[in-house]
C-alpha cells in the first residue's frame, strides 16, 4: 500500500480543498467567462454565512460579555485568515473610539507576515500556544481561531492553549461542522466554545482560500465586532457616534453625524462638538435635550454609554 503523508490525508477531505466542477475549464475560458465564474460563486458566501448566524449570535453574546468584563477579543490566524483578523481589529478604533486593545489580531510569523508569507510559520502548534502566553490570556478574554482549512497547525495551538487559560473561544472555519468529530480535530472540538463553520464549496481555482473562504471569514469578523460595538452603545440609529476625531475626515465626519440626527446647521454642529470636547455622544444630548456638557455626561453615565436611552432620561438594559 502507498504510504502517504498524514497531511496529505487531511487535506485530501477537506472541503476547501476539493475541485470545483463550475470552473474545470476556466484557463480556457474568456476574460468575461472567467469572471462570471468567480462572481456566480461569490454570489453563495452570503448564503453560507446566512446559515451561521445562531452560532455568530452567541460569539457576539460571548464577546459583549467579555468587553463589559474588561476583556479582550483576540484573533488568531495564518495567512490570508491572520491578515483579516488583524485588518479587523485595525479598524475598531478608527470607527468606534475603542481602545486598541479591545479587539487585537495575532498572525502566524508575527507583523512581517502581514506583507509577506512567512512559509512554514503555520505549522507549529506550539508558536500558537507561545503567543497565546504572551498576550497573559485569562478567563475575561474571547479567542477566535481564524482558519479555512480547520487543521492550521498554529491556530489550533493558540486555540487550546487559550482554552488551558481559561478563555471562550471561538472558531471560524469553511470546513463542516461534522468534521470536528474525526479523531485527529477531536482534541480540538473538546477546546472550542463556539464553531462557525461557513461551508462556502470549493474554491474557483482548488484551494485558493484567500478567495470565498476569505470573503466568509470577513463578512463573520464584521458580524461579530460590529454587532458587538453596536451591543456596547457605539451606534446610534445606524451611525456610529464614538468615532475618535484624530483626522480631517473624522471631524467632518462627526459634524455630519450631528447634523443628521439632530436637525442643526454645519455651525450649530461644530459649536456643540467644541463645547463637548469633540465627544460625538455628548454633543447628540446636548442638541436633542438642551442640558447642559456635565449633565450630557451624567444622562450618558446613568445609560451605560447608549445615546437613545440618554436622550430620553432611562437607564440603559444591558443583555
Amino acid at each position: 500500500m502507498e504510504q502517504t503523508n498524514p497531511v496529505f490525508e487531511q487535506l485530501k477531505h477537506l472541503t476547501t480543498e476539493q475541485r470545483n466542477p463550475a470552473s474545470m475549464d476556466i484557463d480556457a475560458r474568456s476574460i468575461t467567462d472567467v469572471l462570471t465564474i468567480i462572481n456566480n460563486d461569490d454570489i453563495k458566501v452570503a448564503y453560507a454565512v446566512q446559515e451561521e448566524i445562531p452560532y455568530i449570535a452567541r460569539a457576539v453574546e460571548l464577546v459583549v460579555y467579555a468587553f463589559k468584563q474588561g476583556g479582550r477579543l483576540l484573533y488568531v490566524g495564518a495567512g490570508t485568515s491572520g491578515r483579516l483578523g488583524v485588518l479587523d481589529a485595525a479598524e475598531c478604533p478608527p470607527t468606534y473610539g475603542s481602545d486598541p486593545e479591545m479587539v487585537q489580531g495575532m498572525i502566524a510569523g508575527g507583523e512581517k507576515a502581514m506583507f509577506r508569507a512567512q512559509e512554514g510559520a503555520e505549522d507549529r502548534e506550539e508558536s500558537g500556544a507561545a503567543d497565546i502566553d504572551a498576550k497573559d490570556v485569562s478567563s475575561k478574554d474571547v479567542v477566535c481561531g481564524i482558519a479555512a482549512s480547520l487543521r492550521t497547525p498554529y491556530v489550533i495551538g493558540a486555540v487550546k492553549r487559550a482554552k488551558e487559560r481559561g478563555a471562550q473561544t471561538l472558531y471560524v472555519t469553511t470546513n463542516p461542522r461534522d468534521r470536528f468529530s474525526l479523531p485527529e480535530y477531536q482534541s480540538l472540538a473538546q477546546a472550542i466554545d463556539i464553531p462557525i463553520c461557513t461551508v462556502v464549496g470549493p474554491e474557483v481555482v482548488m484551494g485558493s482560500t484567500r478567495m470565498k473562504s476569505g470573503t466568509a471569514q470577513k463578512l463573520v469578523l464584521n458580524m461579530i465586532t460590529t454587532c458587538s460595538m453596536i451591543r456596547l452603545g457605539k451606534v446610534y440609529e445606524n451611525m456610529m457616534i464614538d468615532l475618535q476625531m484624530t483626522n480631517l475626515k473624522l471631524r467632518e465626519r462627526a459634524k455630519k453625524i450631528v447634523m443628521t440626527i439632530t436637525g442643526a446647521s454645519y455651525e450649530e454642529a461644530a459649536a456643540a462638538l467644541d463645547a463637548a470636547n469633540g465627544h460625538v455622544k455628548s454633543a447628540l444630548v446636548m442638541i436633542k435635550t438642551g442640558v447642559s456638557y456635565e449633565e450630557a455626561r451624567t444622562r450618558l453615565a446613568r445609560a451605560d454609554g447608549f445615546v437613545r436611552a440618554a436622550i430620553e432620561g432611562k437607564e440603559y438594559s444591558s443583555l
